[in-house]
């Protein structure tokens, strides 16, 4: 199974429009022409249509791929669904509940009307901590558990879905997941492989950023093996400096995010 990470899509360079404004939070948020260039090429290269995740218990078979976008902003709404639905698509929203109703987010009403559309909205946590992995085990609960009410209360329906701020995955991140009722969990960890953590599926995703050439994405929804290697490689570096940073390269990390965010090209810079 191929998952492809999207954050937020905005229009004409409003990256303030939707989302976090934190440093580095521009260089995963796509330009909307961008995004339905890349929907296109997927859409004429793809071998199957993208699937969602609606019937459980999920058992991964054969060559699938899904859209998910992380974080909640308020574009899911106004930009990525009806993107997503010119072609025939769905998407999977995982939503940080803390954030329903503020600005650059969305709110109560648009999550349900995205639902009615057929899209899937699943939980991204409650406060969307830095380092969930980090996390002690009574927030661990309170992140996964919280965050599910508030989505069933929302919606009516049971939420089975749920996505890993940050890519800070750990073995108890899942097992709190599972606690909570969680049957599937995405990382941010380039991977077609699934692997189960007691009733709880784990599966991996491939991240499409700001820089994504339209055939770069199209190929990794088509599970292009060398553009999948070429994330891995990238990813299991990435794993070592954390594993050396320990709690220092979160820190370490949002300076060279910053330093990235710098007006280049038209990028703006991040407060």
């Amino acid at each position: 199974m191929i998952s492809i990470l999207y954050h937020d899509v905005v229009r004409s360079g409003a990256f303030d429009s939707s989302g976090f404004v934190v440093p580095g939070a521009d260089l995963y948020k796509l330009d909307s022409q961008v995004f339905d260039e890349q929907l296109k090429r997927i859409a004429d290269q793809a071998r199957i249509r993208p699937t969602s995740l609606e019937t459980f218990p999920v058992e991964p078979h054969g060559h699938q791929f899904l859209f998910t976008f992380d974080d909640g902003g308020a574009t899911a709404y106004s930009v990525i669904a009806d993107s997503l639905e010119r072609h025939g698509w769905r998407g999977h929203f995982f939503v940080a509940t803390d954030y329903i109703g503020t600005r650059r987010f969305l709110s109560r009403c648009q999550i349900r009307e995205l639902r009615s559309r057929g899209h899937v909205i699943a939980s991204h946590s409650c406060s969307h901590p830095p380092q969930m992995s980090r996390c002690r085990p009574s927030q661990l609960h309170r992140e996964w558990t919280q965050s599910v009410s508030v989505l069933e209360d929302i919606l009516g329906e049971v939420v089975r879905v749920a996505s890993v701020p940050g890519g800070f995955y750990s073995r108890q991140v899942a097992e709190a997941a599972a606690a909570a009722g969680i049957q599937v969990l995405f990382t941010s960890r380039p991977t077609r492989k699934c692997h189960w953590v007691d009733e709880l599926l784990v599966l991996g995703r491939y991240t499409i950023r700001a820089g994504t050439a339209s055939h770069v994405a199209a190929k990794l929804a088509s599970g292009h093996w060398l553009e999948c290697l070429k994330q891995s490689v990238c990813w299991n570096a990435k794993g070592v400096l954390k594993r050396i940073g320990g709690r220092h390269y979160a820190k370490l990390r949002n300076i060279v995010l910053s330093a990235a965010s710098q007006p280049s090209g038209g990028r703006r810079v991040l407060p």
